[in-house]
């Protein structure tokens, strides 16, 4: 089996391939995220009542599902996000929840179900899964090799939003409030970078055929139009 190339393969969005313009940009989505996160751990920790405070840890979150709505004209989310919107102005106006601890251990858990949910949607047989998606839009073609790599790629990522999501709740109820604190705005993010390093190292140590594409690639990948639920297009082994 040869590895496809940019230079002579046709891209399945006829765009160029991704080069290193974009490596800032996603350089800045990383250092962002990292901020948000000792952001929000420091905010739990110390205003986790806060009116304000629950604007500043959920107010991101809306924004940004707005945003991936708003590119793919995905008009229930952007209901979603207008209607989370509001209900979070009056959360805000009435002078916030009182304790509100659990209403962070929802976002957390349902965060992590529901990512954990579509991973597992994406392997049903006749479906590209939820990596070969963004794949796709790196590669614009994937071989057979790479299609059955990305589904057990997929499976990781549904494995771990699935521990994630057993896990908080746990320690929940049998730490202290830093402790899951941490969990959720430190060790989480981190797990998450790990996996996608791991991955992206191992990738071409198991299978050095395949073409290469870079972090930075993955990254504008899962930012990209939505894709439907589709065959993988193969390329000639």
């Amino acid at each position: 089996m040869q590895a496809t190339s940019p230079s002579t393969a046709a891209r399945a969005d006829g765009a160029p391939p991704a080069g290193a313009a974009g490596s800032p940009r996603a350089a800045a989505v990383v250092l962002g995220a990292a901020a948000y996160a000792l952001l929000a751990h420091w905010l739990m920790l110390h205003a986790a009542d806060r009116p304000w405070a629950v604007a500043a840890l959920f107010g991101p979150l809306l924004a940004a599902l707005a945003g991936v709505a708003g590119r793919k004209r995905h008009r229930p989310t952007l209901a979603l996000a207008a209607a989370g919107a509001a209900l979070l102005a009056f959360i805000v106006s009435r002078g916030g929840l009182g304790d509100v601890s659990r209403l962070y251990l929802l976002q957390h858990v349902g965060a992590h179900a529901l990512l954990g949910a579509a991973c597992v949607a994406s392997l049903r047989p006749g479906r590209l899964s939820w990596i070969g998606h963004a794949a796709l839009r790196v590669h614009g073609r994937l071989t057979p090799a790479m299609v059955a790599y990305c589904a057990a790629v997929t499976r990781a990522w549904a494995l771990y939003f699935t521990a994630m999501a057993v896990l908080s709740p746990v320690v929940y109820a049998a730490c202290a409030w830093a402790t899951w604190s941490l969990l959720a705005n430190v060790v989480t993010p981190c797990a998450i970078a790990a996996l996608i390093v791991g991955e992206h190292l191992l990738r071409y140590r198991l299978h050095p055929e395949f073409e290469r594409a870079t972090l930075a690639d993955a990254i504008r990948a899962f930012g990209g139009p939505g894709a439907g639920a589709t065959p993988a297009r193969e390329a000639s082994p």
